[in-house]
């Protein structure tokens, strides 16, 4: 497991041991106390989500507050994904800044999001499974969101707009300023 710290504070990129011969590959995705060991954090994970995207769907940008605030171990299964992770944490000498990524099925890297940031993906491939575990449950009330195309942040997603398709609630969502009042 090779790890590589980013520009935001706590942000990390897993790139995980991979072996390949002629039936295929295979590598191991998460090992708690290897983990621990690499990057000096405890987490317990409690849930594992996926998702299947088509080309240009935006899910994002998302986050949960407070108590209910998760952590994530994200990671693209098939296809290839923009990732983008805004620090959200007030605190943090990264506070407002984003990290874009692209995440896909060939490198297999993972990128480990602390609790207190923003999440979003495009898909750029034809389809992409997107999986990621959590640290904590899903809580309806505690759930947040910043606009995908917030003027404060100036995200690039990488691809032309009129490619994107974004939920209607992901449309709703508000700005960064209104997001950290």
């Amino acid at each position: 497991m090779e790890i590589r710290h980013t520009s935001l504070e706590d942000c990390i990129i897993i790139k995980p041991s991979v072996f390949k011969d002629e039936r295929g590959l295979f590598c191991e995705t998460f090992n708690k106390k290897t983990f621990k060991k690499a990057t000096g954090i405890e987490i317990d994970f409690v849930q594992d989500n996926q998702s299947v995207s088509s080309y240009g769907v935006l899910r994002g940008l998302h986050y949960q507050k407070g108590m209910m605030a998760q952590a994530k171990l994200v990671r693209v299964i098939k296809g290839k994904v923009l990732d983008i992770v805004v620090d959200l944490r007030k605190g943090s000498k990264t506070f407002g800044k984003h990290l874009s990524y692209v995440l896909d099925d060939v490198e297999n890297e993972q990128l480990f999001v602390p609790r207190g940031f923003a999440h979003g993906f495009i898909t750029l491939s034809e389809k992409s499974v997107f999986a990621y575990k959590c640290d904590n449950y899903y809580d309806k009330a505690s759930e947040g969101g910043i606009i995908y195309n917030d003027a404060t942040l100036s995200l690039d997603w990488h691809l032309p707009k009129e490619d994107f398709i974004i939920s209607e609630k992901d449309l709703q969502l508000p700005t960064f300023e209104e997001a950290i009042k």
